[in-house]
């Protein structure tokens, strides 16, 4: 099947890339997450049912779109989502979001569920973002001391730093090292698509300002050890499915409970057996089948 990388200018100014597959009328716009970009959906998008025409942006600072003003908040992705909508003219789609992405399309629906007419939350990150914690000289997590800026993100030598310094170096074995330990725990790619994802994977330019947003989001009701929650959840007034993988190392169960339970009655749970943090890779055809089952109801 025909994927079409191409651009749109925005008009706040930025640029993004997006992938497209030409299908039917129902449209599925599909939200990446952290580290990747469109091109880590493009099996998804090649084997999904041919009565959808798939959308997948490229966010900004991560694939080709632009980095022309830094992120401050998942709001900011969310409004290039808005304006990227507008601009592609789409109404009464479906959407979904994979980890990050979750967030970024929990956001936009909680401001423009008119437009959504499904949400799929794909081992998403929670409507009570991914508190992020101090580490002893050890390296072990503080719970009582919650990190609560961009310059102590920048400078935790344990997680961040390296992954900066991969980044910098391009560091590939690096990378599947991290990727081999949370991510494709059972299951790998084939060799010249793992090449392919990791080469994507340098093109990141924010890195430390996404770890930000996720620590600082907050839609729930409740206060999350560092801020309020806005109790946007319970604007997503429309079916939801949240998937979650059994064998997940990055999202905990109790992240996609939380979602459920902030979003209410419209959101319910569904778990991928056999499934990490990508189940795109770990079992396809599972991950194809309960999201088509979810469309057509």
């Amino acid at each position: 099947m025909n994927i079409k990388l191409k651009k749109v200018k925005i008009s706040n100014g930025e640029t993004l890339g997006y992938r497209e597959r030409m299908g039917g009328k129902e449209v599925l716009l599909i939200i990446h997450g952290n580290m990747t970009s469109s091109k880590h959906w493009d099996i998804f998008m090649e084997n999904f049912d041919k009565k959808y025409k798939l959308i997948a942006p490229d966010m900004r600072g991560f694939g080709i779109s632009t980095y022309n003003n830094k992120i401050t908040s998942i709001s900011d992705l969310a409004q290039d989502l808005k304006l990227f909508v507008e601009k592609l003219n789409l109404n009464n789609f479906f959407l979904m979001g994979w980890s990050t992405g979750g967030c970024v399309a929990m956001k936009y629906t909680a401001d423009n569920s008119e437009k959504v007419k499904k949400l799929i939350l794909l081992e998403s990150i929670s409507t009570r973002g991914n508190p992020l914690y101090k580490l002893d000289e050890n390296g072990n997590i503080m719970p009582d001391q919650r990190i609560k800026t961009k310059e102590e993100i920048r400078n935790d030598k344990f997680k961040i730093q390296p992954l900066l310094n991969a980044y910098e170096n391009k560091n590939k074995e690096f990378m599947k090292a991290v990727w081999n330990n949370l991510i494709y725990t059972d299951n790998q790619p084939d060799k010249e698509k793992y090449d392919e994802y990791i080469e994507d994977m340098f093109t990141q330019r924010n890195l430390v300002e996404v770890y930000h947003a996720i620590n600082h989001f907050n839609i729930s009701n409740k206060h999350d050890g560092l801020r309020q929650g806005t109790n946007e959840a319970a604007k997503i007034n429309l079916p939801t499915l949240v998937l979650w993988g059994d064998n997940d190392k990055v999202v905990p169960k109790k992240m996609a409970e939380a979602i459920v339970n902030d979003i209410g009655e419209n959101a319910k749970l569904k778990i991928l057996k056999g499934c990490g943090h990508s189940p795109l890779i770990d079992d396809l055809q599972q991950l194809i089948q309960t999201i088509k089952e979810f469309l057509k109801k």
